[in-house]
Parts: C-alpha cells; structure tokens; sequence
C-alpha cells in the first residue's frame, strides 16, 4: 500500500508541475496588424494645439449733449478707424445716443458736428467682441461763424446760443438770460428778442421775486395810497409785474429791434479787476450792436425812461410826480442795471450752474 501510494504521489507532483507553467506563464500576445490608411478616411491629427479663434466684431454707442447738458438730436457722427475701410456715419436719437455695429476691433476715430457747435472727436481702442461706450461728448457753441459749417445761417446759429442761455439760472433757480459767455454770439433777430423776453416775462420766478418785492412794499406801506389787504397787495404786484414786463419788453425787445442793438450782457472774464469794473458799469450806457461794434446804450437808457413813464399810470396820484418820477425811476433802473452786471462779472458766474465755459472778449 505504500509503495502505491508513493507512485501515486510521485504521478499527481508531475502533474502538477506539468500543469502549473501552462498556466501561471504569460503568453506572448501577437502584436497587432499595422493599421491601413484609407485614402477616403481624413487622418487624425494627434497634435493638440488649438488654433486662435478669429477675432470677433464689437460695437460702439454714446450720447451728444451739449454744454449744459442737454442731449442733442440729429448731431452728425462720423466714425473712421485705423484700417481705412472703416468710415461709417450715423445721426444721434431723440435721446442724443448713437450706435456703430459689427465693427472690427481695432482703433477707431469720432468726429461730432451739429449745427451751432464746434466739432469734437474722440478715440479709441476696440478688442475683439467689446461693447464700448464712448464718453459723453459735449458740443461747444461755436464761438465764431468760422467755426461753422458752410451754409448754415446766423439765424440757425444765434437759436442755438439762445438755448444755452435759456438754461443758465443763478444757483440753478433764478433766470439769468440775457448774459452771454460768448463774446462773440451772433446777433438776435427781433422775433428772437421777443422771444427771449417773454420768457423772461413769463418765468415763474419772476413772478415770485414781484410777489416778494410787493409784500416788502406793503409791510411798509410803500405807496400807501394802495391801501393794506389783500386788495392793497394786490395793487401793489400789479404795478410791479407792470414794471418788469415793460422794461423787459421796450429795453430789451422794442427799442433793440427799432435800434438794432443787442440786449444782452457779454461776459468779460479778462483784464484786471479796474478793467472789469469799468467795463460793466459802462455796460448800463454802451452796448454792443447788431453789427458788432460797441455803441451808446439808448435802448436801456430810453427803455427805463419809457417803463418809468408809463409806470404814471397806475401808480398812486400821490406817488405821481410827473416827469420827476419818469427820470427818478429811469435813473433807478440805469443804476441797478449797471449793479447788476458788476454781479455779473465778478460774481454770479460762479453760482450758476449751467454756464458754458467762458471764451474771453478780446480786448
């Protein structure tokens, strides 16, 4: 039995030994065949380098103001660029903007224009799919006719300068029209005159400081043959809106139209403090015509001659004083108008907010 069992034994180890290298042994694998190019299958590229995307278009938009900022309809905008295929030109909205669409990037040059104001331009630099928006460009008035496009009339010009004074009030409240900060603005038309002194006229706030000046009047009992009361107020502003709507409208509207002479007061900004002084108070008596030389100021003069006349009429009979009265309160309106433009020059400049930049009279 155990000589059996040792041949047994001795089968089952070569068995074993024989079966275990067929098993534990890797065998080979064969390598794969070499891989066919098909001529009709696009090659693979194993190169993993992206190339850079072409460059995007971008836009361009703004907003024309002007001076006092203001949006300005239908100014001209011309767009031009480095790459001089680039020349686009557009007219800005009811609300002063503008727009330029699928431009290329690149560098890129604006000119504004509108009729009345000096062009400006502006630059820039356009990157592939920006949307870049230009800074407020505010126009000019020009400030001479040369600076103007060919053709366009004065009338055009002096409506455009009208509109920036018709913004300009003292600490944003009080109307300060008839002051130009451009020493050389052209001369209004009568219809402009008119204009601008019914506006005048009409401003609320003129109705306030009338309101206020009659109160003071009453409280002591200035003209006392209105009386007190509502009655005695109410006389009281009566005479004084009579006062202010006659002078405005015969020295500044009236007489300037029949005289041709400018009404307004232009700003000096230069010289020394003696040589400003001067001048303003010379501007109560010397004003500049419509021809644009300097000339005695008989539209203020007799314009506050004929208001002081007029104010005869519904002044108390007390207070009326003939032709001492005429001259008392022509006199008056003479000398206040020449406090006024010393306020003017020196003072009432800086309080108001919507003043353009000065341009400095020539000398």
């Amino acid at each position: 039995m155990s000589l059996q069992f040792k041949s047994a034994l001795i089968v089952f180890a070569f068995v074993t030994l024989g079966w275990r290298p067929s098993c534990l042994a890797q065998s080979p694998q064969p390598a794969p065949p070499p891989e066919q190019h098909d001529p009709e299958r696009p090659a693979i590229s194993t190169d993993s380098t992206t190339p850079p995307s072409p460059p995007l278009p971008g836009s361009i938009t703004g907003t024309v103001v002007d001076q006092s900022g203001a949006v300005v309809t239908g100014g001209h905008v011309k767009l031009t660029g480095d790459n001089q295929s680039l020349n686009q030109e557009i007219l800005s909205g009811t609300n002063g903007e503008f727009s330029f669409a699928n431009i290329p990037p690149g560098g890129f040059h604006l000119t504004v224009s509108s009729p009345g104001f000096a062009p400006q331009t502006s630059s820039g630099t356009l990157h592939s799919g920006e949307m870049f928006l230009v800074p407020q460009i505010a126009l000019t008035v020009a400030a001479t006719l040369s600076e103007v496009d060919v053709g366009l009339s004065r009338i055009d010009v002096a409506e455009e300068q009208i509109k920036v004074e018709e913004k300009q009030r003292v600490l944003g409240i009080v109307p300060n029209f008839y002051v130009s900060y451009i020493p050389n603005a052209v001369p209004l038309t009568p219809r402009q005159k008119f204009k601008l002194a019914w506006k005048t006229s009409v401003d609320p706030v003129t109705f306030l400081i009338v309101g206020a000046s009659a109160g003071v009047e009453q409280a002591q009992n200035h003209f006392n043959g209105y009386g007190q009361g509502t009655e005695g107020y109410a006389k009281r502003f009566g005479a004084g809106y009579a006062d202010t709507v006659s002078g405005t409208f015969i020295g500044g509207a009236i007489l300037p139209s029949l005289l041709k002479q400018d009404p307004r007061f232009f700003y000096k900004a230069t010289g020394s403090f003696r040589v400003r002084f001067l001048y303003a108070l010379a501007a109560s008596v010397v004003c500049k015509g419509d021809n644009g030389h300097w000339q005695p100021n008989y539209s203020n003069v007799l314009g506050n001659l004929a208001s002081g006349g007029i104010s005869n009429l519904y002044y108390p009979d007390q207070d009326r004083n003939g032709a001492g009265l005429t001259f008392e309160n022509g006199a008056i309106g003479i000398a206040s108008g020449a406090v006024a433009n010393l306020l003017q020059e020196f003072v009432i400049q800086k309080l108001t907010p919507k003043a353009p930049p000065t341009n400095p009279a020539k000398p």
